[in-house]
């Protein structure tokens, strides 16, 4: 296992549509692991959520998060934050414009878009304060 990659190792790992796993805090300071739609832009994470969301209201409280994207095929590349996020109004359509298109296409990320623009949506924030990457290319049997 090669461990801490640097991002040009990872090759097209954050290009690809996977859904990203977020860590969030409940007030009593349990773990909700919630599955999430993600782009890697500007060195940082960011996720468009309604703006209630209990992941943006457990970041209000508590803006210690972590978020993991990995591979489930060889040569299994994968890639945790963990930091400080922010959760702001700033810029959420056009994220969430780039999300639907990536994650669904052009005509039905056109059409979601469409719906999503006249929600009240939130962008969390998350620039790497730990960044850990990793891949088993050098594993020959799980390289692929």
């Amino acid at each position: 296992m090669r461990k801490n990659l640097k991002l040009e190792e990872l090759g097209d790992l954050l290009d690809q549509a996977k859904c990203a796993t977020l860590a969030t805090r409940f007030r009593d300071g349990t773990t909700l692991l919630s599955p999430v739609w993600h782009e890697w832009r500007d060195g940082g994470f960011n996720v468009a959520v309604g703006a209630g969301d209990i992941k943006a209201r457990h970041i209000e409280r508590d803006a210690r998060v972590s978020i993991s994207v990995a591979e489930d095929t060889p040569p299994y590349r994968g890639i945790e934050v963990r930091g400080r996020a922010t959760v702001s109004k700033e810029g959420t359509e056009e994220v969430m414009r780039r999300l639907v298109l990536r994650y669904l296409g052009s005509e039905q990320g056109a059409r979601y878009a469409e719906l999503m623009s006249q929600a009240d949506l939130a962008l969390i924030r998350l620039e790497p304060g730990v960044l850990r990457a990793w891949d088993f290319a050098d594993d020959p049997d799980l390289a692929g």
